[in-house]
């Protein structure tokens, strides 16, 4: 075999691999044209922001477009994060709760700490700034996400006498901003689920004035 049939056929895979873009998804109504672009996985999020954010964050740039004679209001709680996989959903976790000083501790209503009963993932900003946060496991779940099997309650702690996270600037400058606007924005949502899910197993939901839209990255 030539030397020139032995290279194409190394570049091929790495051509291949080039080639793939993140699933993208779209729609529209009278108030507002949505795209959505879908990252998951360690490498596509660390391309994103610099870091993999421990693996266990789903990250999907979204491009908003109002239409109509009236402003948009961007609320990112209006946003949620579906998997038709095992029914888990997700509402987009805020850039403190990731690498804030405020870190989330999920407690069972009634009192007591859970994390030391949770076996999901525990994920320390690269800094080590926040300390450990528990994400979701099969034990329960924290923060937005809805995957839960007992009745929970989150409290702050507090952590203000530590130096603030160098991610937390990346996350809030990337994140999609909330503000009334007439205007195309975009920006990050930040989601976590339970698990490993296929996109074509993932639907991303916009509530708005004129009804509900869902982008299904099939």
């Amino acid at each position: 075999m030539s030397r020139i049939a032995i290279l194409a056929l190394f570049c091929l895979p790495l051509m291949a691999a080039a080639d793939k873009q993140p699933p993208v998804a779209q729609a529209a109504n009278d108030n507002v044209a949505l795209s959505a672009t879908l990252y998951q996985g360690k490498d596509a999020v660390r391309e994103l922001l610099g870091s993999d954010l421990g693996g266990y964050f789903i990250v999907v740039k979204v491009e908003l477009t109002p239409k109509g004679a009236k402003p948009l209001a961007i609320d990112r709680d209006d946003f949620l994060l579906r998997s038709y996989n095992d029914g888990q959903k997700c509402q987009p976790y805020a850039p403190s709760q990731i690498a804030g000083r405020a870190a989330l501790a999920v407690v069972p209503v009634g009192g007591g700490d859970i994390r030391a009963q949770q076996n999901g993932p525990v994920f320390g900003t690269p800094v080590g700034i926040g300390g450990p946060q528990q994400l979701p496991g099969s034990g329960g779940a924290m923060g937005t996400s809805t995957a839960q099997t007992q009745s929970l309650d989150t409290k702050v702690e507090d952590n203000a006498s530590q130096k603030e996270d160098p991610l937390l600037a990346v996350l809030k400058a990337k994140v999609l901003p909330e503000k009334r606007t007439s205007e195309p924005v975009s920006g990050l949502l930040y989601f976590s689920l339970d698990g490993k899910h296929k996109p074509k197993d993932l639907a991303l939901q916009y509530k708005t004035p004129g009804g509900l839209l869902t982008l299904a990255f099939r």
